[in-house]
């Protein structure tokens, strides 16, 4: 199917599922639509029964959509850079510590936690696979996703530093966890030199670079901006930003995610401050708003759709199952440990530790990135379990998340 009858449906499904919630539901958005998206699959398998070329038909249009193409080289660019345009520099530097620790120090720990008991588990029901691929779905796994249970924490009234914590955490650790997944993919390869100097350089590279280049376009974008006056003008020159900055960032080969932030930040504060009049402001805000909103309801309708085409072995099943609580305890022991490390300059209590581990939801990035893997390296394995913990994490969790966090503030 060509991309513009493709990209119809996913925008008539997005509002159709949408218009169910809003009536219906009554859910958070972006959880609804992945409610009612897995409800419609649900109901195209039980047809696809009695009439198969149904199924089968639109499988095949979900195949040929690359998902994690789609997020990973065009979506996420803008996901991150809405995000990162509403995070005020004052918030940033008194939380700069715990955001710091939590995006690089808790996403390598959960990697390795979940790399090397997912490896043992797998190996515990009869199914071989390598350590490397193992570690793979560590860091696929680890990154957290802010979208869905912001707007819920806020409503149940947490505390300004915990919001912080938990935008800042999301939006820096997507960037570090695909700079750990690139990482450990170029180790995996065939005849791979594994040199502790040769990963710290990769490393470096993606993510300083990165955020260095992010800086540089945010900072030519605030430049352009500051010597006009004319909102249709800026709000192009903030797209061109971010597609021309991400694309450049692939072709230097540093971190595409980091860059965004970076420069979204920049936008976001410098910016808006000193380069752009109110009316601007105004539209900025509103134009990323509506991207963002429109990107994730396509998002998370395209993650309820995948249930179509992700094959379930009953095993793997089982597996996955039991990854769900060791995700979640890695999740605890992965924002515990960098607590201790910041207690000198907060102490930071049990019960935030608690609504940070249940509200640390897995998204569409983990899923694009599992769907990257080569089939060599199992993908099918690692797809169907990233799947199933995307689904228990959004659903289960982001439809809790609310209760919890008002129980902890009273």
């Amino acid at each position: 199917m060509d991309l513009f009858p493709l990209l119809s449906i996913l925008i008539v499904l997005s509002a159709g599922f949408a218009y169910i919630n809003f009536r219906i539901l009554k859910l958070p958005n972006t959880i609804g639509l992945m409610l009612v998206s897995l409800l419609f699959s649900f109901v195209i398998i039980l047809i696809g029964n009695f009439y198969p070329s149904l199924k089968y038909e639109l499988a095949s249009s979900l195949e040929s959509i690359d998902f994690s193409e789609l997020l990973l080289e065009g979506m996420l660019s803008f996901m991150l850079f809405a995000g990162a345009i509403h995070i005020k520099y004052e918030d940033l530097k008194s939380e700069r510590l715990t955001i710091v620790l939590f995006s690089t120090l808790s996403v390598i720990i959960s990697t390795f936690i979940v790399g090397f008991a997912s490896f043992y588990l797998l190996q515990a029901f009869g199914i071989n696979v390598n350590i490397i691929h193992a570690l793979l779905f560590g860091a696929l796994i680890s990154p957290t996703d802010p979208i869905a249970v912001l707007s819920i924490l806020k409503s149940a009234g947490v505390s300004k530093s915990l919001e912080t914590k938990i935008a800042g955490e999301s939006l820096f650790n997507d960037g570090v966890a695909v700079v750990v997944f690139i990482t450990i993919l170029k180790l995996a390869q065939p005849g791979a030199d594994v040199d502790a100097i040769k990963i710290i350089f990769l490393f470096g590279q993606e993510a300083i670079g990165g955020i260095f280049l992010g800086i540089i376009i945010g900072w030519i974008g605030y430049k352009l901006t500051s010597h006009i006056d004319n909102y249709q003008v800026e709000v192009l020159l903030t797209l061109a930003v971010v597609m021309g900055g991400y694309s450049l960032a692939h072709y230097i080969h540093v971190s595409g995610p980091l860059a965004m932030v970076a420069a979204g930040v920049i936008t976001g504060n410098h910016g808006k401050e000193f380069g752009m009049s109110k009316v601007t402001n105004e539209y900025i805000d509103k134009f990323w708003e509506l991207i963002d909103e429109i990107l994730n309801a396509i998002l998370f309708v395209l993650i309820g759709l995948e249930l179509l085409i992700v094959e379930f072995n009953p095993i793997i099943l089982v597996i996955s199952i039991i990854l769900i609580f060791i995700t979640l305890i890695t999740r605890y022991i992965s924002v515990w440990v960098p607590s201790l490390l910041i207690r000198f300059k907060e102490n930071i209590s049990r019960k935030t530790l608690v609504v940070l581990t249940w509200g640390g939801l897995r998204g569409g990035i983990s899923i694009a990135l599992a769907l990257s893997i080569r089939p060599e390296y199992n993908r099918e394995i690692w797809v169907t379990i990233t799947y199933v913990i995307v689904c228990f994490s959004i659903l289960v969790q982001g439809m809790t998340i609310g209760k919890l966090a008002k129980k902890v503030a009273t």
